[in-house]
C-alpha cells in the first residue's frame, strides 16, 4: 500500500480518532490492512499490529458473515486505550467486489471475491451520522477498483474532523438512522417489556441477521432511555477488572463493585439520566467475544450477535430478543412474571402502538404532526421514566407502585443504576408527577386489551389460538367431505373467529406469559 508517514503526525483535532480498513485474508483471516493515523504510535500506516485493548477490532469491522451479503454496516464499542478515556465508538461499512474486477489485483489476492470494511473510530456516539458519510467514502474508494489508492482515505479523516469538530450531543443528529418509530411498528407492545428488561441489568442478547438490522434494533432501544446515547455508554466497553488480583487483595473483603462506583460522585446528576457505568453495551458481538457472556465480572449485558451459536447457549443471557420474529425470550419464569405488563402499562403502550400505526404513512412528523414521530416516542418514555423515579421515592403509596408494577420496582431499586442515581440529590424531583402517566380506574377497554395480550403474547394464550384454527381446520377439511355448502359453512366460521381475534391487536406473539396483573384493578 501507499506510504504515509509514522504515527504522531496528525494529532485528532476533532472526534475521529482513526481511519481503518479492515480486509480479509485467505490464510491470515481478517486483518488491519491499512490505519490513518497509524494504530499504534510509531507504526507504519500499514502495520497489522493492534493495541492489545482492540485486539477484536478486526472481528468487530468484518463481520461473521459478511460475505453472505453484499454490502452492510456495523455499530461497535471499543474499550478506552490504557485504561484512560471513554468507549470508542465504531463504525465500519462492509462491501465486497469480484476480484477479476480490480484495476490492480495484489499477489495474496487469490480468491473470487475480495472483502473489506472501512472503519470510523470516533470519541463522539454518532452512529447514524458517521455511517452516511462513511457510506459515501466506500462505496467511492471501491469504485477506484485499485485498494492501494488510499487518499481518499485521508480526506475522509481530514474532512470528519473538521466538519464534525463542534458537533454537540444535545441535538437530533445524534439519533440520525435510530427510528423508534420502526421499532414499536415492529415490537408494538413488547417495547415497553425491552424497556424495562435493560432497567434491571440484565443479561439481554438480540439475535439477527444481516449486522445493520441487529445494531439498529439494538440502539434504538437504547435511544429511548433520555441521555442515554449521548452520556450513558462511557463506560459501557470496559470489560476488563479495573485492578489486578494482587492490588483487590489488598482491600477488604466486604468492599464489592457496586460500592467502589457508588463512592464515586456521578458525572451527571439530572433525572435524565439512569446510567449503567460496568453494565456492557456491545451493539455487535463478535464470535471471538463469546467469553465475556459467561464471564464473572460481568454484571449484565446488552449485545447483539448474528451467529446462531449465541442464540443457542440460552443458559449465558437472562433474555433473548429475536429481532425478526418481534420475539422476547425470557428464560426464568419469576422474570417473565417481573416484567408482566400493569394494565396501566398496557394503556401507555396501547397509547404508543396507535399514535404510530395511525400515522405509519404520513413521512411529515415534524412540527404540528410531531404525534407518533420518533422524537414524540422519545418523549414519552422520558415521562414515563421521570415519573417512575419519582414513584420510587413514594414506598408507602401502594396504588402507585402497583401502576408501574410493585415487584419490578422492588427488583429495580436493587439494581446497580438506580443505586447510583440515588445517591445523589435531584431537586428537580419535586415538580414531576409520580402517578403512572395512564392511571385510572380498570374499565372494560382494559378487559379488551389485557385478553388481547394474553392471546397476542403468552404460550398459553397461543396454545388456545393454535387449537381453535387448528379445530376449525379440521371442521372445515371434513365439512369439505360432507359437501360443499357445508365445508363453506365451517369456511365462514373459520374466518370470523379468526376475524374476531384480531380485532383486538395485530402484534406478533411473544414467549411471555400469560400476565399476572400486579395492579390492584383485576377484571
Amino acid at each position: 500500500m501507499e506510504q504515509a508517514g509514522h504515527g504522531g503526525e496528525s494529532a485528532p483535532r476533532g472526534p475521529v480518532l482513526h481511519i481503518v480498513v479492515i480486509g480479509f485474508h485467505h490464510k491470515k483471516g481478517c486483518q488491519v490492512e491499512f490505519s490513518y493515523p497509524p494504530l499504534v504510535p510509531g507504526g507504519e500506516h500499514d502495520s497489522h499490529t493492534l493495541p492489545e485493548e482492540w485486539k477484536y477490532l478486526p472481528f468487530l469491522a468484518l463481520p461473521d458473515g459478511a460475505h453472505n451479503y453484499q454490502e452492510d454496516t456495523v455499530f461497535f464499542h471499543l474499550p478506552p486505550r490504557n485504561g484512560n478515556g471513554t468507549t470508542v465508538y465504531g463504525v465500519s461499512c462492509y462491501r465486497q467486489i469480484e476480484a477479476k474486477a480490480l484495476k490492480v489485483r495484489q499477489a495474496d489476492i487469490t480468491r473470487e471475491t475480495v472483502q473489506k470494511s472501512v472503519c470510523v473510530l470516533s470519541k463522539l456516539p454518532l452512529y447514524g451520522l458517521l455511517q452516511a458519510k462513511l457510506q459515501l467514502i466506500t462505496h467511492a474508494y471501491f469504485e477506484e477498483k485499485d485498494f492501494s489508492q488510499i487518499s481518499i482515505l485521508k480526506e475522509l479523516y481530514e474532512h470528519m474532523n473538521s466538519s464534525l469538530g463542534g458537533t454537540s450531543l444535545e441535538g437530533s443528529q445524534v439519533y440520525l438512522g435510530l427510528s423508534p418509530r420502526d421499532l414499536v411498528l415492529h415490537f408494538r407492545h413488547k417495547v415497553l417489556i425491552l424497556f424495562k428488561l435493560i432497567l434491571l441489568e440484565k443479561k439481554v442478547l438480540f439475535y439477527i441477521s444481516p449486522v445493520n438490522k441487529l445494531v439498529g434494533a439494538l440502539m434504538t432501544v437504547l435511544s429511548l432511555f433520555p441521555g442515554m446515547i449521548e452520556h450513558g455508554l462511557g463506560d459501557c466497553s470496559q470489560y476488563r477488572p479495573r485492578k489486578s488480583v494482587s492490588e483487590e487483595a489488598g482491600l477488604q473483603e466486604s468492599r464489592t463493585p457496586v460500592d467502589d462506583s457508588l463512592s464515586e460522585p456521578a458525572s451527571e446528576t439530572s433525572i435524565a439520566n439512569v446510567k449503567m457505568e460496568g453494565y456492557l453495551c456491545l451493539p455487535y458481538m463478535a464470535l471471538q467475544q463469546h467469553h465475556l457472556l459467561s464471564d464473572v465480572t460481568v454484571r449484565g449485558f446488552v449485545a447483539g450477535a448474528t451467529n446462531i451459536l449465541f442464540r443457542q447457549q440460552k443458559h449465558l443471557s437472562d433474555a433473548v430478543v429475536e429481532v425478526e420474529e418481534a420475539l422476547v425470550q425470557i428464560h426464568d419464569p419469576e422474570l417473565r412474571k417481573l416484567l408482566s405488563p400493569t394494565t396501566a402499562d398496557l394503556r401507555f403502550a396501547d397509547h404508543l402502538v396507535k399514535h404510530v400505526t395511525e400515522n405509519r404513512d404520513d413521512v411529515f412528523l415534524d412540527g404540528t404532526g410531531w404525534e407518533g414521530g420518533d422524537e414524540w416516542i422519545r418523549a414519552q418514555f422520558a415521562v414515563y421514566l421521570h415519573a417512575l423515579l419519582a414513584a420510587t421515592l413514594q414506598l408507602d403509596n401502594e396504588k402507585m407502585l402497583s401502576d408501574y408494577g410493585a415487584t419490578f420496582v422492588t427488583a429495580w431499586r436493587n439494581t446497580h443504576n438506580y443505586r447510583v442515581w440515588n445517591s445523589n440529590r435531584h431537586p428537580a424531583l419535586a415538580e414531576i408527577n409520580p402517578n403512572h402517566p395512564f392511571q385510572g380506574q380498570y374499565s372494560v377497554a382494559d378487559m379488551k386489551l389485557r385478553f388481547s395480550h394474553s392471546v397476542q403474547n403468552s404460550e398459553r394464550g397461543k396454545r388456545i389460538g393454535n387449537a381453535v384454527v387448528t379445530t376449525s381446520r379440521n371442521v372445515v377439511q371434513t365439512g369439505k367431505a360432507v359437501g360443499q355448502s357445508v365445508g363453506g359453512a365451517f369456511s365462514s366460521a373459520k374466518t370470523a373467529v379468526s376475524s374476531w381475534l384480531s380485532a383486538f391487536s395485530t402484534s406478533s406473539p411473544q414467549s411471555l406469559p400469560e400476565p399476572c396483573s400486579q395492579d390492584s384493578g383485576k377484571p
